[in-house]
């Protein structure tokens, strides 16, 4: 387990250097905590800039920007056991992506999930929100994603099946930030 103090050498407050939309603290009529409202921070040197990092335990994610800095999200994240760990890559980026339950969520939860089976088209109520970061490792598919969600209350939890959630003005921020085939690591 990674301890906060290992990302962070200090927190700058220069928020006011990120679009609106990524600033935006209210999704939906729900206003996010301080705590995970996107914001510039400095960063240890060791994280190379271009590359996403998921603290778990913390629930935030960072793009590093630049040496020693980057944006920190607010992020949900996966109940205990259901979170992929390493490092992984973007292998593919949607908007208003479709989705479908995975075999291992419908087994676990047929009730909830079983009327999903053949999908669901993307939109304001899809699960997966309005931009999605598609997980590969090793060319394949995780079945991980980085994604928005129409739940904004849920950012600061541990409430998902795996997947790495934000309010959907931060994903659609990072969204435009982010490549295909930039390494993302998961820090359990």
């Amino acid at each position: 387990m990674i301890p906060r103090r290992h990302f962070l050498a200090t927190a700058a407050a220069a928020a006011t250097t990120l679009p609106a939309a990524a600033r935006a603290a209210t999704s939906q009529g729900f206003t996010l905590p301080d705590v995970y409202k996107a914001q510039v921070v400095e960063v240890l040197p060791e994280f190379r800039p271009g590359t996403l990092h998921v603290d778990v335990r913390n629930k935030v994610i960072y793009w590093i920007t630049g040496e020693r800095q980057a944006i920190r999200y607010g992020v949900a994240v996966g109940e205990q056991g259901r979170n992929l760990s390493g490092t992984v890559t973007v292998g593919r980026k949607a908007e208003w992506p479709s989705w479908t339950p995975t075999a291992n969520m419908i087994r676990r939860e047929p009730n909830k999930y079983a009327q999903f089976a053949g999908g669901m088209p993307g939109g304001p109520e899809n699960p997966l929100g309005a931009r999605a970061l598609y997980l590969y490792r090793n060319g394949r598919d995780t079945m991980y994603r980085v994604h928005g969600t129409p739940q904004p209350w849920s950012i600061g939890q541990s409430v998902s099946s795996g997947c790495v959630r934000l309010i959907n003005a931060h994903i659609e921020d990072l969204y435009e930030r982010v490549p295909v085939g930039t390494q993302v690591t998961i820090h359990s």
